[in-house]
């Protein structure tokens, strides 16, 4: 298998609303809010029109964006017994990811995700983990890690405390060991973790620039070339309006985004970005040639609603 997937298990519902709802829920825009209260987390729904649903979850968007593009990929995410959960489970073998989990009735439901985009096309995120948020280490297949040239994990699934197991878990069985940041409450709320993470124990590094300045306190962008060149890894940053830049050891590769589009909703562009990225390096493209890949995904995601082409 070429990558093996490891994340959230989340049903994703897209909605639209303005600005106000936003404020008056007291949301701050464009982050992703954890939310632990289930009659908290129906509360926010009621009234609201679902425009879509789903199987998501950040890096289950990856892997089902390589799958697409022909991909020999897996994926590993804990759901229950419920409605959600075969239907996420369907959702992914319908795109030729091989689901490595075997779902029974657990004490939570299947994880949602409430995807609130606003008329800048902006989305704002209110997760309730349900079940995707306790995998723990017996859920985590070592044989499947092995067999894989890459694992891919995802920064929002070290808000749980079994998770983090998990992951140690696959990390030390992993040939080789590919992250995203996810979002920059992640990154502030495990700055110290993700730091020792992103030093020692990660080949791939997936962020955006705000979430990689906060990680190492960087005054300005200059501070995060440093900082990765230093690394002698390979860290890809994603710049929105400015493009995207990878940094291996001492060589640095820009590119710009693509020019005119019809931007209709961001959801996913950072997933599918990775998709793009992870394609054209297992496939032995130039780190630049991927850089290119990344940016043709993202660039067609944001053209629609979802986080799925």
């Amino acid at each position: 298998m070429k990558v093996l997937g490891i994340g959230n298990a989340i049903v994703d519902v897209i909605c639209k609303v303005d600005d106000s709802f936003i404020n008056h829920k007291n949301l701050t825009k464009s982050t992703m809010k954890l939310i632990l209260d289930k009659d908290e987390f129906k509360n926010l729904l009621t009234n609201l029109k679902i425009e879509k649903t789903v199987s998501g979850g950040s890096v289950a968007n990856s892997i089902v964006g390589m799958s697409q593009l022909g991909d020999k990929v897996g994926f590993i995410g804990k759901v229950s017994a419920d409605d959600f959960g075969t239907k996420y489970e369907e959702g992914l073998k319908k795109e030729n990811v091989e689901y490595f989990y075997s779902k029974k009735k657990e004490d939570l439901p299947t994880g949602t995700c409430l995807i609130l985009v606003t008329p800048d096309s902006e989305r704002t995120m209110c997760t309730f983990l349900g079940t995707a948020g306790k995998i723990n280490e017996k859920d985590v297949d070592i044989d499947a890690i092995k067999k894989s040239e890459i694992i891919f994990l995802e920064g929002y699934l070290w808000d749980e405390g079994e998770p983090k197991k998990a992951f140690d878990k696959a990390i030390n069985n992993a040939n080789k060991v590919a992250m995203s940041l996810s979002d920059q409450f992640c990154v502030d709320r495990h700055k110290t973790h993700f730091l020792e993470l992103v030093k020692n124990k990660l080949d791939i590094t997936f962020a955006n620039e705000q979430e990689i300045t906060s990680l190492i306190e960087a005054k300005n962008f200059n501070d995060v070339i440093n900082f990765a060149r230093n690394l002698n890894k390979l860290v890809v940053i994603t710049r929105g309006e400015k493009g995207a830049v990878a940094v291996h050891g001492k060589e640095i590769f820009e590119i710009g985004i693509k020019k005119d589009l019809k931007i209709i909703d961001l959801t996913g562009a950072g997933d599918l970005f990775a998709a793009g990225f992870l394609n054209g390096y297992i496939n032995d493209l130039s780190i630049r040639e991927s850089l290119i890949k990344g940016t043709e995904m993202s660039s067609k995601v944001i053209q629609q609603i979802g986080a799925r082409l």
